[in-house]
Formats: C-alpha cells, sequence, structure tokens
C-alpha cells in the first residue's frame, strides 16, 4: 500500500433537486442539502486513495467534521477536492474544500477513514 499525504481525488456535480436539502430530508429549501455535501466529500476521499489500494482492501468511514458555508442552487456547479493528510497505518486523515462555479468556498471540513479487508469486513455484518 502507498498511501502518502498529497493523495488527491476530486468529484464535481450540477446540483439537481434530488441533491436538495428538500429531497433528503435534511431541511426545507431547494439547495445542496449538506447530507449530500458530506456524501461528495466521502466520494473525493475514495477516489483519492481507491487506486493505491492493495486488492482486496477497501476504505470506510469512521469520523467526518463538515461545514457547510454558503448554499448552492440547483443548477449550481460544486468541485469537491479532498487531500490525504495523514497516513497512520491504516487510519486515513483527510481534508476537503467544496467550491462552487464562481470559485467560492461552500464546504470544507475533514474526514477519517480506515483500509480494512473487504471481505473480512463484510463477514463480521452476518454474525
Amino acid at each position: 500500500m502507498k498511501l502518502t499525504p498529497g493523495l488527491r481525488g476530486e468529484v464535481e456535480i450540477v446540483v439537481a433537486e434530488a441533491d436538495t436539502a428538500v429531497q433528503v430530508g435534511s431541511g426545507d429549501v431547494p439547495v445542496l442539502a449538506t447530507p449530500r455535501l458530506l456524501a461528495l466529500a466521502e466520494a473525493a476521499t475514495v477516489k483519492a486513495v481507491g487506486p493505491w489500494l492493495e486488492e482486496g482492501a477497501t476504505s470506510v468511514g469512521t469520523r467526518v467534521e463538515v461545514r457547510h458555508r454558503a448554499a448552492t442552487p440547483v443548477g449550481g456547479r460544486v468541485t469537491v477536492t479532498a487531500e490525504l493528510r495523514d497516513a497512520d497505518g491504516t487510519r486515513l486523515a483527510f481534508a476537503f474544500e467544496a467550491v462552487d462555479g464562481r470559485g467560492a468556498v461552500v464546504g470544507e471540513g475533514r474526514v477519517e477513514r480506515v483500509v480494512v479487508d473487504r471481505e473480512s469486513f463484510l463477514s463480521r455484518l452476518s454474525r
């Protein structure tokens, strides 16, 4: 496993009705929902380290910190970039930033993940 600080992943969406607080149940306004922002941040972390994980390994989220700084309406573009800041054994710590189509930071935070063996992890669910 070659998981070193500096690995980056990026995801981008155009906010759709399905991404709004109204649709995900986190509020009653038609703007990018905070849970959706978090999902995008996690997707960016997965993208950052996925190619570097050994066969049979995956990473799972264990801790998050999100600051949703500004609203993004339906039709607005959001790009979320995550960077691996620390890799300590199987523990991975990322920082992320979400920027809208105008270049304004609309969200930021931290995501921690742990590298696990996929098969072993899933086998524990049936116990």
